[in-house]
């Protein structure tokens, strides 16, 4: 696992908190340990940590914000302020992930390693070769299938268009069954 923090050394030591019923992990190498010193023996503020790694995402991206543009980095719907959210670790409410999206992508990707949320699937999810289940993959192919052609990706694409009529032929199969 790669640290939090510097995103390139392995990380060697791992915190986990719960904070108001929901348990936040950190993984750190030592080398970014030794830097946050003590802080993190006695009690780590999870709002400092993400407005440490705002300001480093900012400085990676080349999008270091002077006090002035701080200020005019605000969410029209909910009125929170950019800096705000680095002092709390806290959006207003969901349009904040729009109107900061250039300042958070690169953030989520550095904490999560990837901007897309994957999730786990629910015990009580139908199996992989349920309709219901085969419907949606092959909802989610057709969507991938029409960004690959977009960004004009035609490889990808046929390797999509492949998975799509394989998907397709399960399902007429799943719907031929005699019913008993």
């Amino acid at each position: 696992m790669v640290c939090n923090l510097c995103g390139t050394n392995e990380a060697s030591i791992h915190l986990t908190e719960i904070v108001n019923d929901q348990m936040v992990e950190i993984h750190l190498c030592e080398t970014c340990a030794q830097e946050k010193g003590t802080q993190f023996k006695t009690h780590f503020n999870p709002g400092e940590l993400l407005s440490d790694l705002t300001h480093l995402a900012k400085e990676m991206s080349g999008m270091g914000a002077g006090p002035a543009e701080k200020t005019a980095l605000k969410c029209p719907n909910c009125g929170l302020y950019y800096e705000e959210f680095g002092r709390t670790g806290r959006l207003g409410c969901a349009e904040c992930y729009e109107s900061f999206s250039k300042l958070l992508l690169p953030l989520i990707k550095r904490v999560q390693h990837s901007v897309q949320h994957v999730g786990k699937r629910p015990a009580q999810a139908p199996p992989s070769t349920s309709p219901v289940r085969l419907t949606h993959d092959l909802k989610e192919l057709q969507n991938r299938l029409r960004k690959s052609v977009q960004e004009e990706a035609f490889e990808e694409a046929a390797r999509i268009r492949d998975q799509i009529k394989h998907l397709e032929e399960k399902l007429k199969k799943g719907k031929r069954k005699p019913s008993r």
